[in-house]
């Protein structure tokens, strides 16, 4: 019997292999996945301090941005929990509450890249901070205003928050970072994207 015999249209191929294409396409959140999770080192820091400010620093001003390395405590090598990484770093910790005394300022600060990881860690730390007062310093949902106003009432321990509203709260002479003694960064912790926070460009 005879047979009917149908070309496929020229087009129908050229859209079969860009999409062939796009789909071959590495995407950075594929990259990352195969990158494993290391404890940060000084140098990590070190290094992203002079790659951001290196265009526009001369090197007299980049050498005064160098931190020595008695700024560093251990980086957590991935075994801790948050609670147990900070008791194991800051042992004094009930004494330096104590004497906390001073508005507009707290004694340990974490940063870390979004709102939802900060509330994440504010509850993962409640083994170490015992009846310490914390303070969420991100955007979502808070004004900025509210959060000077609490800063300049009453006396805060410890500050969650996001490089953005710590930075906007410095500026603003909401936060005073004197009598800060503690700076953990949320070193490896991924977002949706797979990317960590020093992965982030407006970081």
């Amino acid at each position: 019997q005879p047979t009917e015999c149908f070309l496929s249209q020229p087009g129908e191929k050229q859209e079969s292999t860009v999409k062939a294409k796009r789909r071959k396409k590495k995407k950075i959140s594929d990259m990352l996945e195969k990158s494993a999770p290391k404890p940060g080192v000084p140098a990590d820091l070190q290094n992203l301090l002079s790659q951001h400010f290196g265009e526009n620093r001369s090197v007299i001003e980049i050498e005064e941005l160098k931190l020595s390395d008695s700024c560093f405590l251990p980086a957590n090598d991935l075994t801790h929990s948050l609670s147990s990484y900070l008791k194991e770093i800051c042992p004094k910790w009930a004494k330096l509450r104590k004497n906390h005394k001073e508005k507009k300022s707290v004694v340990m600060l974490v940063i870390c890249s979004s709102a939802l990881r900060s509330l994440e860690l504010i509850k993962s730390m409640t083994a170490f901070k015992g009846d310490c007062r914390v303070l969420k310093l991100f955007a979502k949902h808070i004004k900025i205003k509210e959060q000077v106003n609490m800063l300049e009432k009453g006396v805060f321990h410890i500050g969650v928050g996001t490089p953005g509203r710590v930075k906007a709260l410095v500026e603003q002479d909401g936060l005073c970072l004197n009598s800060t003694k503690y700076m953990i960064l949320d070193w490896n912790w991924r977002d949706q994207k797979l990317r960590r926070m020093m992965d982030i460009p407006e970081v």
